[in-house]
């Protein structure tokens, strides 16, 4: 009987480092984090799929000790600690101005601005896509060997306020970004089977 990874085009070395080796990390080392790194991550996920090519994802690198105590400030105490230490941090948020990129991201239908200008449902379009994106995002920063540790523990309205204020841009994630440090890794909880989650009609 065949293993269920030999069904994967994928070599296996590289499923186990995007899926069942990957883990969020909860600390890190000091090894810093490139732009060089972020821009071949950020060159990952541009090709990644949403809705009518909408791209609604925004992302906000937090580098310097200022912004980063700006951010801390806005973090649960569960998640100040380790996003004071962690190399990088990322606030992913996303634009619900996305359609204004419309006539150049989806150029063949000249009327896709005009579905979402002025429309409150496109808040939830943004929302959806951007946090596919936010998956992606994930799995990017994994295929280059670096450690993501994902929240939603923060005060998502003070972050808005302290950093888009203009742009307008609406949080979703933070993900604290490296090397994963010492006892980084919390136990692995359980998955659900295949039986649980997927029905055949």
């Amino acid at each position: 009987m065949t293993e269920l990874h030999e069904h994967l085009v994928l070599d296996k070395t590289a499923q186990d480092l995007l899926f069942r080796e990957a883990r969020t990390a909860n600390t890190f080392s000091d090894e810093p984090v490139s732009e060089e790194q972020v821009a071949a991550i950020y060159d990952l996920v541009k090709y990644a799929p949403t809705s009518m090519n909408i791209q609604p994802l925004r992302i906000l690198l937090v580098r310097t000790p200022e912004a980063r105590e700006r951010l801390v400030s806005h973090m649960s105490d569960g998640n100040k600690a380790k996003t004071e230490t962690a190399p990088l941090v990322a606030v992913l948020a996303y634009d619900p101005e996305f359609h204004e990129h419309l006539p150049t991201q989806f150029p063949h239908f000249q009327g896709a601005q005009d579905i979402f200008k002025g429309q409150d449902h496109r808040f939830g379009t943004a929302s959806l896509n951007a946090g596919l994106q936010v998956g992606y995002f994930i799995l990017a920063v994994r295929a280059a060997g670096l450690a993501a540790g994902p929240m939603t523990g923060f005060d998502a309205e003070g972050i808005d306020k302290e950093f888009f204020s203009e742009s307008g841009y609406k949080t979703l994630v933070v993900v604290n970004i490296g090397r994963p440090g010492e006892n980084a890794w919390f136990p692995r909880n359980p998955r659900l089977d295949q039986d649980a989650v997927v029905t055949t009609v």
